[in-house]
């Protein structure tokens, strides 16, 4: 026996699927569907050890923080709320799951959702950070210098990106101040801290504008960004890098109020870029905001989407034309309203699917999180819970 032969014999390599560090960087690449850990940890006790490990878990939410898929909407109609999910069986996820912690009869205003956590303006000015998935609870109260009562106010809820600071979060409050009614003002709350920040302001356009309540905050790369809407529609923009506020016209001639209503949409391009999209009857078009070589920021036209051909939509009945009413960030997908029910639509391969078959003004927050479906599975939530404080 010549002596390759031999190594060979006495050092028999493992199967791949019996090297737990090989198997669990094949379950860490595992689509983030909430079936898919579950459906893994079905294959024997092994593999279900590893899929439960609090550890791999972590990495598994970790892996999929960038791209977590869109388990659906909470849907408002009056005073009532409730999740509808926008995945087919067996991903799909029942309401009551995630049961909103909102009285009956309360006045309250989803403000929207991101990184696993949903944010809701509560009775008495007050701000209601809640997970969906560990149930967890943090109420915040509105800091005195915001004039909340007889102006606009809106915010949006973050986790930062830094490794070991996922348990904590931020909010991110913009309105108009009680001292300084020509100013949007800003502060921000850090769980980690328990404080408002300093009031930051920026001068307002004379035509008495206000944050879009319908068009919640878009974050594209270290900015958050609102539509304000007076005379005419422009963007609020609120960097957490420089703690700033600024403003940016929107693309293309001017829109009015009444022009931009279910028309218009700050959007999350591709390449995480910021976007703007503005719908005309049954065209669409997406704008891109591009610096040039000067260092001037600008809009440019980067296609347009005839959505009758793609929704199969009677262009002859001008009611059936669509509406946006959300937007999924993570997933690049806008949400449109129809007569025939309400499409998902994906910007890049325009992809889409009928998810709801409401037809009429309901409140729509896209929720997207890394959740799997079985509880005992790694904790089934997008990051750490909230800290010991929550009440």
């Amino acid at each position: 026996m010549s002596s390759d032969e031999a190594e060979t014999t006495s050092s028999p390599t493992a199967p791949p699927l019996e090297d737990d560090d090989l198997l669990s960087e094949i379950l860490l690449r595992l689509p983030p569907q909430p079936s898919s850990l579950p459906r893994a940890s079905a294959v024997s006790k092994r593999w279900r050890s590893l899929a439960s490990d609090p550890r791999f878990c972590s990495r598994f939410r970790s892996h999929h923080r960038r791209n977590p898929p869109l388990l659906g909407c909470f849907v408002k109609f009056f005073d009532d709320i409730h999740f509808a999910s926008t995945l087919d069986a067996p991903n799909r996820i029942p309401p009551s799951r995630f049961s909103v912690p909102i009285h009956a009869g309360d006045s309250f205003r989803p403000l929207g959702c991101r990184h696993g956590l949903a944010l809701i303006l509560s009775p008495k000015n007050q701000l209601l950070v809640w997970d969906p998935i560990t149930g967890g609870q943090h109420r915040l109260g509105i800091p005195p210098a915001f004039d909340a009562d007889d102006s606009w106010i809106s915010a949006a809820v973050l986790r930062p990106a830094a490794a070991g600071d996922i348990q904590h979060f931020q909010v991110v409050l913009v309105g108009n101040s009680d001292m300084h009614r020509r100013k949007a003002v800003a502060s921000v709350y850090s769980s980690e801290t328990g404080v408002w920040g300093n009031l930051i302001t920026v001068q307002l356009p004379p035509d008495d504008p206000s944050v879009n309540q319908y068009n919640p905050a878009v974050m594209a790369g270290d900015s958050l960004y609102w539509l304000i809407s007076g005379e005419i529609y422009g963007i609020l923009e609120f960097d957490l890098d420089t703690q700033s506020l600024s403003l940016i016209p929107v693309p293309g001639d001017e829109i009015h109020w009444w022009e931009g209503v279910g028309n218009i949409s700050v959007i999350l391009l591709e390449d995480g870029g910021l976007g703007f999209l503005i719908l005309s009857k049954f065209s669409a078009q997406l704008w891109k905001r591009e610096m040039n070589c000067d260092g001037v920021n600008s809009w440019l036209l980067e296609r347009t989407i005839a959505l009758d051909k793609l929704l199969s939509i009677n262009s002859e009945r001008a009611a059936s034309r669509p509406f946006i009413i959300g937007f999924a960030e993570n997933n690049n997908v806008v949400l449109l309203r129809t007569l025939t029910g309400v499409f998902t639509v994906q910007l890049e391969s325009l992809q889409f699917k009928k998810v709801f078959d409401y037809n009429d003004w309901h409140g729509f927050y896209p929720f997207e999180v890394v959740y799997t479906a079985d509880n005992s599975i790694g904790g089934a939530h997008d990051g750490a819970e909230l800290p010991k404080n929550i009440k």
